[in-house]
């Protein structure tokens, strides 16, 4: 009986990430506190990083390894966001993709980098009509990955936040109806779900128009405690000057509820991918990191990879591109 019960003990210390039998986490957890992020000591946190590219993409490319992260430390990244894509999820296989979750979670903790994970859909998770067959999901499989998630990264510091579905969106009506009450209930399934494995990771929420739009949560916010929101405020959603249409559109939420920019960039009309609504310049740059740094607000840029567009880096030698010496610099100077 004792040598099973001994081979048991191994087998479960086994089957948890190495990550996991860390004594000693080495970042601090975060929390929500009115609308700010905040340390364990109460110290107000303000996290400016990079998306990456989906984690499967980068390992079958060669380049999911220690070099990319490192290569996003080097710009100084506090976060960064991994951008997980449901065909990817279900093609590479649960346990293989979590191999990949476990290991960038390790090199983002030494590198003292928040993550934040994604559930990377485009579309409408009510009527389960999506952009694009990559990012074709159902409630029942988007309830059990953040039920896996929550449970393999319970109590993790570094894994902090929860990015429920990245772009809701009705396509002007081609992907079928949703109301904002319907895909309020929707995010609260989730943070029910995720909430009931772990209380110590953020969940964050996006609004309609590809996660632009966070009108609704004026009067109708999200029903549970330590949640933050999510705006993806590319240049061309909006024509200038465009400060107070930020303000009216999804920045009012910033003087409630903490608020963090998961997704936005620019590029040139003649770059590599070029499409609404990204292309913009620098006046777009400054006029957007000014206004996080008025309201407060968390951002991580997109994208940290030479392809998708807009690219952050020209090369797999990490060379940045306009938009990334761009964002680069003001990560230099603020982080």
């Amino acid at each position: 009986m004792l040598r099973l019960s001994f081979l048991f003990a191994f087998l479960l210390v086994a089957a948890v990430p190495a990550w996991a039998q860390e004594s000693e986490h080495p970042l601090p957890f975060l929390r929500v506190e009115g609308n700010q992020f905040v340390n364990e000591d109460g110290e107000t946190v303000v996290l400016r990083g990079v998306s990456f590219s989906d984690p499967d993409k980068l390992e079958r490319e060669g380049h999911w390894n220690k070099e990319y992260f490192e290569a996003a430390k080097a710009w100084n990244a506090n976060v960064v966001r991994f951008p997980v894509h449901p065909s990817a999820w279900r093609n590479r296989g649960q346990q293989d993709y979590l191999a990949l979750l476990d290991q960038g979670i390790q090199w983002a903790g030494e590198l003292e980098m928040y993550v934040i994970i994604d559930w990377h859909s485009i579309g409408n998770l009510r009527t389960e009509l999506f952009q694009h067959p990559m990012y074709h999901t159902t409630k029942t499989e988007t309830f059990r990955f953040w039920q896996t998630i929550a449970t393999r990264y319970r109590n993790n510091p570094v894994a902090a936040f929860y990015e429920l579905f990245n772009e809701p969106t009705r396509y002007n009506g081609t992907l079928g109806r949703i109301t904002w009450e319907q895909h309020k209930e929707l995010m609260e399934e989730i943070i029910g779900i995720i909430y009931a494995h772990d209380r110590s990771v953020i969940p964050l929420v996006g609004g309609f128009n590809w996660a632009y739009d966070l009108t609704d949560v004026r009067y109708n916010p999200i029903a549970f405690p330590g949640v933050a929101y999510v705006a993806h405020p590319y240049p061309q959603k909006r024509e200038q000057p465009w400060e107070e249409k930020w303000e009216a559109d999804w920045g009012f939420v910033a003087d409630t509820y903490p608020l963090i920019a998961t997704e936005f960039g620019f590029m040139s009309a003649d770059g590599r991918g070029a499409h609404i609504p990204v292309i913009g310049d620098e006046t777009y740059g400054e006029a957007i990191i000014s206004y996080f740094e008025q309201k407060g607000i968390s951002w991580t840029a997109w994208v940290f990879d030479p392809v998708w567009s807009p690219q952050l880096i020209d090369n797999w030698d990490f060379e940045p591109t306009r938009q990334g010496q761009f964002f680069r610099d003001k990560m230099m100077e603020l982080n």
